[in-house]
């Protein structure tokens, strides 16, 4: 008999808490930032038939990351699908995404966020993204809304984390473990935290049990 090839599960996108969205218009961005599909956006550069190299991709890229940052949508669009057709795999997939999320601001079709778990959604999938910044305006307004929700406590520890915070990410990673001790082992485990596991506070927050902090 012929051997059966052995299906390998694949990793999650995030290590985050899962959460459904409640909100569809959320959740549609959801599936579409972590399928690398959306709304039909063309990957072939404007006025270009050939494929950029790789240097004019990354410099594509890093170009339309300014004018997205800018909230020049129609600009970063183009120079994504520009990087869209490079040949870095990664910078490619990365370039669909942003993408998409241009099109959509474009078509104006505005998300409307109303609940804690809708600005939480919103917020994960930004920072699944690296949208490091607007992940946080997100995800503090959902902790605004719902002040004692452990799971925005840690979503926020993350993003700061990421983004060089290393005191806010301590405050906020030590009430989602107040709220909900198993916080603790999930922030063990998560490589989020890594650039900050070795500094003493966190080494005392995430170890209780070793009595030399």
């Amino acid at each position: 008999m012929p051997e059966k090839k052995k299906t390998v599960a694949k990793a999650p996108v995030s290590k985050m808490p899962e959460k459904r969205a409640t909100n569809p218009e959320v959740l549609k961005i959801q599936k579409s930032q972590e399928s690398g599909r959306g709304p039909a956006v063309s990957t072939k550069a404007a006025g270009s038939d050939s494929q950029p190299s790789s240097q004019k991709q990354l410099a594509a890229f890093e170009s339309a990351m300014k004018h997205f940052h800018a909230r020049k949508f129609k600009e970063a669009r183009d120079l994504f699908q520009t990087a869209a057709q490079g040949p870095e795999r990664d910078v490619a997939h990365r370039a669909r995404l942003h993408a998409t999320m241009c099109e959509r601001r474009l078509e104006q079709t505005s998300v409307k966020l109303q609940t804690s778990e809708d600005y939480y959604n919103y917020g994960i999938a930004l920072l699944n993204t690296r949208n490091i910044e607007d992940a946080r305006t997100h995800l503090q307004q959902a902790l605004a809304l719902a002040p004692e929700a452990d799971h925005v406590f840690y979503a926020l520890a993350v993003a700061q984390a990421l983004s060089g915070d290393a005191a806010g990410a301590h405050d906020h990673l030590k009430r989602a473990i107040e709220l909900e001790p198993k916080n603790r082992i999930m922030a063990r485990q998560d490589a989020d935290f890594a650039s900050l596991s070795s500094q003493p506070p966190f080494q005392a927050l995430l170890y209780p049990e070793k009595k030399n902090w």
